[in-house]
């Protein structure tokens, strides 16, 4: 059954190819849908287009159908082509042509957008409750080993002291400002196109303000022709956010496995939490962190995708569009994975002391050493040629201590500032308001 279905059927070849994966992508909208029709029939119901006793058999209907979703129990019967048609036929079939009155005032397109949107609402909170998770740890991390030195690098060859403290903050800091393209994305998100229809309004009276309140939604979106147009842009904006988390996670991951390396050793796991090889019994291998690695850069190709999908289309809605859902939809899940994991893991890792002891590492202090030049009046460039000659003559000597105290130093790591910076931006996303217009609209 299709909601468009006339007399005459469609050809199963076109049938197929058209349907794709719509079924499968489309039970990741199952409560949602619920939700979106929820709200639409009290909205029916203020306007008159529906008797109050039609809407209390259709909520009371609605709300069994969202309890069977929750439960996992909901399927999408073979030759249902969608979402909005399993529902609706539930309907029809329980309670007959009142059933059939829910789809009054809307179109599958606005249907689908409302649904896609509070999806991806959920989603994203979802999603800023792992950030945040993450972000905690590292934070916490940083204080625990701020006194401890590693070497920093740049071209990879040795360049200053830096310190764990510094390495776990600056990926908190990271997570920071992604956070804040995550929550401009969600300002995008938290905006109700429905009423839009299939484009160009409805000439019923429809309340959309009723339903933007009954969502949840922070506003509209308020032009019906830009409602639509908005469909593949949402999507674009909210996985650059989720690639945005990626590079951060994906840059954390190539660290921890070149940390991990024997040349390097300065960080270790538990072996639990590591692989070993077929033939050589001394292998501990980084499978976790190498993953991260692979599915983060996986992720952040996906505005690319969206982009070449969406690119050049006329306002109104294409068929095109169908694609994105099973672009989107699953990133959420992959990144859901890896930053549980990459919690996992660092929440049991073991940091190496006293790593910049080692001789090897002796030339990381010769800024130190210009630097203390300078402090005694010598002029810059002096200073640093004297440190490069003894050097170059083998007569370099240094002190292994660090004085950094500036902000975001070595000695001054500022990470109740950048606490104070997430703490706010975490504020805005203001997730009470739309679960507690959820939970009154279940309730």
């Amino acid at each position: 059954m299709k909601l468009w279905q006339k007399e005459k059927d469609s050809d199963s070849a076109v049938n197929k190819f058209t349907v794709g994966n719509d079924r499968k992508t489309d039970l990741y909208l199952a409560s949602v849908d619920i939700l979106g029709s929820l709200a639409h029939i009290h909205m029916l119901e203020s306007v008159g287009l529906l008797a109050k006793d039609e809407l209390s058999i259709l909520s009371q209907e609605l709300k069994l159908i969202y309890s069977e979703v929750e439960k996992g129990n909901f399927i999408i019967e073979d030759g249902v082509e969608d979402i909005h048609s399993q529902i609706e036929i539930l309907l029809t079939k329980k309670l007959g042509d009142v059933g059939k009155k829910i789809h009054s005032g809307r179109s599958r397109n606005d249907q689908v957008l409302v649904d896609i949107k509070l999806f991806l609402r959920n989603e994203i909170q979802n999603l800023t409750g792992e950030v945040k998770s993450l972000f905690d740890l590292l934070q916490s991390k940083s204080e625990e080993h701020k006194e401890k030195l590693l070497p920093g690098y740049t071209h990879l060859q040795l360049a200053m002291p830096s310190s764990f403290g510094l390495w776990f903050g600056a990926y908190a800091e990271s997570l920071s400002d992604d956070l804040i393209t995550l929550q401009g994305a969600y300002q995008i998100v938290n905006k109700n196109p429905l009423g839009s229809a299939a484009g160009y309004g409805s000439s019923f009276p429809l309340n959309r303000k009723m339903t933007t309140d009954l969502l949840g939604f922070d506003d509209l979106n308020y032009n019906v022709v830009y409602a639509q147009m908005g469909r593949g842009k949402t999507e674009r904006i909210v996985v650059q956010a989720i690639g945005n988390l990626g590079a951060t996670l994906s840059k954390l991951a190539m660290d921890a496995c070149l940390f991990l390396n024997q040349n390097f050793a300065f960080i270790s796991f538990p072996d639990e939490l590591t692989t070993g090889s077929s033939i050589m019994p001394h292998k501990k291998n980084p499978d976790v962190f190498e993953l991260i690695r692979a599915k983060c850069n996986s992720l952040q190709s996906l505005p690319n995708e969206i982009i070449l999908l969406t690119n050049n289309l006329p306002s109104g809605y294409h068929r095109d569009f169908q694609l994105l859902k099973e672009k989107v939809f699953p990133a959420f899940e992959t990144l859901t994975d890896c930053l549980q994991m990459a919690t996992l893991m660092l929440s049991n890792i073991k940091i190496k002391d006293r790593i910049l002891e080692d001789e090897k590492y002796k030339y990381l202090f010769s800024v130190e050493e210009v630097n203390k030049l300078v402090l005694s009046g010598v002029p810059f460039r002096d200073a640093y040629k004297k440190i490069a000659n003894d050097i170059e003559t083998g007569k370099f000597t240094y002190s292994p201590k660090v004085n950094h105290t500036h902000e975001g130093s070595i000695g001054n790591l500022c990470n109740d500032k950048i606490r104070e910076s997430f703490d706010q931006i975490l504020h805005t996303f203001n997730f009470e308001r739309s679960n507690s217009a959820v939970k009154k609209l279940l309730d």
